[in-house]
């Protein structure tokens, strides 16, 4: 790690590759030789028409899709998305059908809700979303317009190790915090969304990778700029597009594959997690996660102190340290610490020793 940069654990925006930050940093005043900055170039020009598809065609490869999946790049956030995918897709007669298992989870059914096109086919909020809802309690209706998942949680820990039998009915994703991370048969997802600022790069733009066919389906009685076709037809250029945000979200995709891909970045984040679970379990209450053990998630360890003020010195003591972005959400409290692709298995372990210095010191 670079003498003045901390461990970042922050949920998003998040750390990012090194390599890529640096990369970016040489390259930032002449973008391919047009002696303009990736801020500057139009996004008409070919030396932006270049990154744009090269970024398409590494996410593709990546997640193993072919020619009928497409790659948008949208603005808004997933918080967008999750009033988009009702407007576009569900009707009172086929509304969507939510798996709430988070706080995500739960405002983008308020959405469809809102719209009146949303039904509940499982929820783990009873419980305090410490589990990820299972296939035995899916209650899905045969006439969903589809089945919408958020797969990892920041919030609570907790992430999807199991892609849902839906039998017939289309399955989105919110993949926002775990984009990239692992392998997965992609292909059993017809519509995955997320934005970018957790495991793919800066603020500001937000991944679709869709099927064609359902990208094609966008009512036209919706505003041109609220609908998909509008996107796909355009090649994401019908208006002016986040550039930079793009491109760095390329320049991660890109890392990904030079580091060995998507079975490299799950090895990585295994060891990462299993390290910091490791701690928190052998800790005799000390630490105490939050997550069911087989819900737990690979990219947000979050887990609880014996009181709130030894959380509060947690905190102080761990950015002395160079530990920074460990507070946990402040609708749950606690620690967070989000582990994903750029974070290095140096910064999780340094974050481990602290874990265990500190509970020696006041326990």
């Amino acid at each position: 790690m670079e003498a003045d940069r901390i461990y970042n654990f922050n949920p998003g925006p998040a750390t990012l590759p090194l390599p890529v930050l640096k990369e970016a940093q040489a390259e930032f005043l002449n973008f391919r030789g047009s002696g303009e900055s990736i801020l500057e170039i139009s996004h008409r020009a070919k030396e932006y028409a270049a990154m744009q598809d090269e970024a398409k065609a590494d996410i593709k490869t990546l997640m193993g899709l072919g020619d009928d999946y497409e790659v948008l790049f949208m603005t808004g956030g997933a918080s967008t998305q999750f009033a988009l995918l009702p407007m576009n897709f569900a009707t009172k007669e086929k509304p969507g059908a939510y798996v709430l298992s988070g706080s995500f989870a739960e405002k983008a059914f308020k959405e469809a809700e809102h719209l009146g096109v949303g039904v509940v086919a499982a929820s783990s909020k009873d419980g305090g979303y410490k589990h990820i809802p299972q296939q035995d309690e899916l209650q899905i209706p045969k006439d969903a317009a589809y089945v919408h998942l958020c797969y990892n949680n920041t919030i609570y820990g907790t992430e999807y190790h199991y892609i849902p039998e839906t039998n017939g009915v289309p399955l989105f994703a919110d993949m926002s915090s775990d984009m990239l991370s692992r392998p997965l048969d992609f292909s059993k997802f017809d519509f995955i969304y997320a934005g970018v600022q957790k495991n793919l790069g800066p603020a500001g733009v937000t991944l679709v990778v869709a099927k064609k066919s359902f990208l094609e389906k966008s009512p036209e009685t919706l505003p041109t700029m609220f609908q998909y076709e509008t996107f796909l037809k355009k090649d994401s250029l019908y208006n002016t597009p986040p550039a930079f945000n793009i491109y760095m979200v390329g320049k991660v995709a890109h890392w990904i594959l030079t580091e060995g891909g998507l079975p490299e970045m799950a090895k990585r984040n295994k060891k990462k997690a299993d390290l910091l679970y490791g701690v928190i379990d052998a800790s005799d209450g000390f630490y105490r996660g939050h997550a069911e053990p087989a819900s737990r998630s690979f990219m947000n360890v979050t887990f609880r102190l014996p009181s709130e003020e030894l959380e509060k010195q947690f905190v102080a003591e761990a950015l002395a340290e160079g530990l920074g972005g460990v507070k946990g959400h402040r609708s749950v409290g606690g620690m967070r610490a989000s582990i994903y692709n750029a974070m290095t298995y140096e910064g999780v372990e340094k974050l481990a020793n602290f874990m265990q210095k500190f509970q020696k010191a006041n326990a």
